[in-house]
């Protein structure tokens, strides 16, 4: 207790010295400082708060306003592939699990997890593997529907995907 009560005293002291040294230090060791903006660019200063300060009143008067977009198509499933980058049957899912991914879009949600990588690992937890590949099939609930381990041909996936929905 008594050693912290010290290094308090110590840092309070070196702290005081370095403002005490710095307010100080002889004009010319100091870096020079802009004193004045021209006024040009007070001008422009001045102009560019001012219109941020219109635009903020603006949006905190305006009311809300609703964006129009194009209907999303509700999933109808998620296609979860679980392997590595590094294993053989997972690389040559690679392409079949893109073109899913390009062919079903807006109706399948593709995730890949490798999970032989840290930021992966917790997937390969969550979802039980065994073995990689491992394909897992949720519906549009959340809810696994399927499941299959090791390499799994398009025609089969797609079969999977039609028994949630998928056109």
């Amino acid at each position: 207790m008594r050693t912290l009560k010290i290094i308090g005293m110590v840092l309070i002291c070196l702290s005081f010295l370095n403002i005490s040294c710095r307010d100080t230090a002889p004009q010319s060791e100091l870096p020079p400082q802009k004193t004045e903006m021209a006024s040009t660019e007070k001008t422009e200063a001045t102009e560019k708060v001012t219109a941020q300060n219109a635009v903020v009143k603006k949006a905190k008067n305006a009311p809300p306003t609703v964006k129009k977009t194009a209907p999303v198509e509700k999933l109808k499933a998620t296609f979860i592939e679980l392997g590595s980058v590094n294993c053989v049957p997972c690389k040559m899912m690679a392409p079949i699990v893109e073109e899913i991914k390009n062919e079903y879009a807006g109706q399948v949600k593709v995730i890949f997890y490798d999970v032989w990588k840290p930021e992966g690992r917790p997937f390969g937890d969550k979802y039980k593997i065994r073995a990689i590949p491992t394909q897992v099939f949720l519906d549009a609930d959340g809810k696994e529907y399927f499941r299959h381990e090791g390499y799994f041909p398009k025609d089969e996936i797609i079969s999977v995907l039609k028994e949630a929905g998928v056109n």
